[in-house]
């Protein structure tokens, strides 16, 4: 690559460079604001639906703290135990118990259902949010600044990022570290989540990385902790119900033997050892 001596007009930074940040900033702002006015609140469930759902998260969160439960062991076989048999019985299921002889009914379409329906309208009106504002800010940089240098980076870089920063612009000799108007505002559109997040919070509406992984059919069934729309939920019970048992073999209390944990932690009494896979004596 040949030595270049090029150097950038001061005007192109007051009128090109710092207009597409401040557009960019202030159409953030903007996309945030938008989201949370097109945002309508959560419809609130019936009861049976939630009972069904909080059933199922119940069990999850008891099985998988059972290899270090808080709970004495008394309390957790009895609500095990419970849980088990609510899911055998069906009690939980939100169109109550089923007639083990009737046929399984069948998958529930995700298009009929208006609380699948109304998640779908929120994920479309949040990507409108987001690809209307972002094509128009690409329609008026290419109209305007095409073919602009606008920065210079002032670190190395390799030609493998030529193609990102130079984006239209032909010309293979120029020096990797230019950057054109195109590519600057892609920089921006992700570079500024940050700024975004120290402004507006976390959970903000201009953040981009959110809205690309989101999709108008992210959300079907709205809220169900691990079933997906049109499953059954009886047959999710019942697996459910067979993992609980399961964890009844390795549930063990925090609690055990605690007395004898905290007097040889203040060097009060020594525990026994044992020798471990490695040859070590290991405290138990």
């Amino acid at each position: 690559m040949s030595n270049q001596n090029l150097y950038l007009d001061p005007q192109i930074r007051n009128w090109v460079l710092f207009p597409i940040t401040l557009v960019m900033i202030l159409v953030g702002l903007l996309r945030h604001y938008a989201t949370l006015l097109l945002t309508s609140p959560p419809k609130k469930q019936p009861l049976n639906v939630i009972r069904e759902q909080r059933g199922l998260l119940r069990a999850q969160v008891l099985r998988q703290s059972s290899k270090h439960s808080p709970l004495p062991p008394s309390y957790y076989h009895t609500i095990s135990s419970s849980l088990v048999e609510a899911f055998h019985s069906g009690s939980y299921l939100k169109d109550g118990p089923r007639d083990p002889n009737a046929p399984a009914p069948p998958p529930a379409n995700p298009l009929t259902d208006p609380t699948a329906m109304d998640g779908m309208m929120e994920n479309m009106k949040k990507q409108m949010v987001m690809n209307i504002p972002q094509m128009i800010i690409m329609g008026w940089i290419n109209f305007f600044f095409s073919g602009f240098l606008v920065i210079k980076l002032p670190f190395p870089l390799t030609n493998g990022f030529k193609e990102m920063l130079q984006r239209g612009i032909q010309t293979p000799n120029l020096d990797v570290r230019w950057v054109s108007s195109l590519s600057w505002y892609f920089l921006n559109l992700f570079g500024l989540n940050g700024l975004f997040r120290l402004i507006l919070g976390n959970d903000n509406g201009a953040d981009s990385t959110n809205d690309l992984a989101s999709s108008p059919f992210a959300n079907l069934g709205n809220g169900a902790p691990s079933a997906a729309p049109g499953q059954d939920m009886h047959k999710i019970f019942l697996q459910e119900k067979d993992s609980l048992e399961l964890a009844e073999t390795t549930y063990k209390w925090v609690g055990d033997d605690i007395e004898d944990r905290i007097l040889a932690k203040w060097g009060k009494i020594q525990l026994p050892s044992a020798v471990n896979g490695s040859g070590k004596e290991k405290v138990l």
